[in-house]
């Protein structure tokens, strides 16, 4: 039996699954362990809290492990996310050489991108209808302490190729003079001067769009708890045009033929994001590519667990390609 060690490692939460790989390469989730990730003080303490605890798996025990980490990764063995304190680096951290080589460092939305195509990714909630091209540029993005971005591309006969993205932390693009207020406002009560889609259309953007708009600072769960009761119209609005135009543009930057997935823990906990007339009009706003817009489909992963399975699906296709080799 083949077994894969899975690992999310985000800003707040790090969850690793044990998945077994079948003979007809089905991949079967096997258990699924919860880590505070601001309760280690660096990667190899996040490890012997895992070795610790009474997850099955180790990075030494399985034959092979993949962790995506919410920040860029460097020559596929290093990164230094900029929400979490601690970066990492497996020729460090890692105790042998052998233990390296049947390590993956991956970008965490470049395996929601992978997820795509997983069992979760097949089960994602259709939001905007369109016709996706088989042989299409698939593009996902998602919020939760940041903003990620990643593209999936088919390779004929090798399967998939997903390419990493630092755009949340481009300039988010205000258009209207209330929204250069709200920027304006923004800058002045955060202390942030670049403006970045990282800050808008993650939780923390909850926060400010809805002080702007009402007056009221609140707590991003508590700003989400009154979409939840339809008592913050104005902010439910501006927050699914914004996260309509982020993802209209990406869709536009990738070319997203194959589709567009929205994933990440905002969305999955704020779905009236995505079904407000607002998110549609703003995705589909464009005087030259309307057209086009309108035939790339825009789904929901709503699954929790989708960055494990798309790390587990990386995971797969690595060893295929290397038996194949």
């Amino acid at each position: 039996m083949t077994t894969l060690l899975a690992a999310d490692i985000g800003g707040t939460n790090s969850r690793f699954a044990l998945f077994r790989v079948e003979e007809d390469d089905l991949l079967v989730l096997e258990g699924i362990q919860w880590l505070p990730t601001t309760g280690a003080t660096s990667f190899a303490h996040l490890l012997e809290q895992l070795h610790a605890s009474e997850f099955p798996l180790t990075v030494t025990s399985a034959d092979i492990s993949v962790f995506a980490i919410a920040g860029p990764v460097e020559h596929g063995t290093y990164s230094a996310p900029p929400n979490i304190p601690w970066d990492i680096d497996l020729k460090r951290d890692l105790d042998t050489e052998d233990l390296v080589r049947k390590t993956r460092l991956i970008n965490d939305f470049v395996a929601q991108a992978y997820a795509c195509r997983s069992p979760v990714g097949l089960a994602a909630r259709p939001v905007l209808p369109g016709t996706a091209v088989a042989d299409g540029v698939i593009a996902v993005l998602g919020a939760g302490t940041g903003l990620g971005k990643a593209t999936l591309v088919p390779v004929p006969g090798q399967g998939f190729l997903a390419l990493p993205s630092e755009g949340g932390h481009a300039c988010f693009p205000f258009v209207s003079s209330r929204e250069w207020a709200f920027q304006e406002f923004y800058r002045d009560k955060s202390g942030e001067q670049v403006i970045t889609g990282d800050l808008v259309v993650s939780g923390r953007g909850l926060r400010y769009l809805h002080w702007f708009l009402s007056g009221n600072d609140l707590e991003p769960k508590q700003v989400s708890a009154l979409f939840a009761e339809g008592r913050a119209g104005e902010t439910l609005d501006w927050a699914a045009t914004f996260l309509g135009r982020v993802c209209r543009d990406y869709a536009l930057d990738t070319l997203a033929l194959g589709g567009l997935y929205v994933a990440g823990g905002v969305a999955a906990k704020n779905p009236e994001l995505l079904t407000h007339p607002s998110f549609q009009r703003e995705f589909h706003a464009s005087p030259t590519m309307g057209h086009l817009l309108a035939n790339i489909p825009v789904f929901l992963i709503d699954n929790e667990d989708s960055g494990l399975w798309g790390a587990a699906f990386y995971g797969r296709q690595s060893m295929q390609q290397r038996d194949r080799a």
